[in-house]
């Protein structure tokens, strides 16, 4: 099972989907909030976490500092562990700091960034290892004009995945494997 690690609402456990999500790893996921937390790019910052599974990467990122965060995932099931998950950390989260806000959308990556408008400082991608690398290009060419002036982008892909193009606007800040896991870390510049 799936927990917070660090932050204001540490230590809970979150719920999780059985079989239409593949969570990352608390190994993984101590990793990147390091660096991230090392960098100051979580305080304060609102963020998107565009396949977001259970809600844990975003969810973390909102116990550690983040004041918005928006969970986007298509799978109804998911969503649904989501929402319960938002709920339970949101409640934690806001006894600290009352301003921060969730919002879970039940739409797929691709819709949800036709009709989005808000501006990103960290956003999660973190796809099913199967999806394209075409497709994934696309996402992040619909992503580039709603990140910040030097917003970072988190990409967790399987090591069996060819890696993307490297885009003239992101410039890559980290780049681990953790067994049959990837984590590239790009900033925008």
């Amino acid at each position: 099972m799936s927990r917070i690690i660090s932050g204001d609402a540490g230590s809970i456990r979150l719920h999780s989907v059985a079989k239409a999500t593949r969570p990352t790893g608390d190994r993984v996921k101590e990793s990147v909030f390091s660096a991230l937390e090392a960098r100051g790019l979580i305080e304060d910052s609102a963020v998107l976490d565009l396949f977001a599974g259970t809600g844990a990467l975003g969810l973390e990122s909102l116990s550690r500092g983040a004041t918005s965060v928006i969970l986007v995932e298509k799978d109804p099931e998911a969503h649904e562990i989501c929402q319960k998950n938002s709920v339970q950390v949101l409640k934690t989260v806001q006894k600290i700091r009352p301003g921060t806000a969730v919002s879970n959308k039940n739409l797929d990556a691709f819709r949800y960034l036709k009709s989005a408008t808000q501006v990103f400082d960290l956003v999660f991608l973190d796809p099913p290892y199967e999806f394209a690398n075409s497709d994934l290009l696309n996402i992040l060419a619909s992503l580039r004009d709603l990140l910040s002036t030097g917003a970072t982008v988190v990409i967790e892909r399987s090591d069996k995945t060819g890696d993307l193009d490297q885009q003239d606007w992101l410039e890559v800040i980290s780049d681990k494997k953790f067994g049959s896991t990837k984590v590239r870390i790009y900033r925008k510049i």
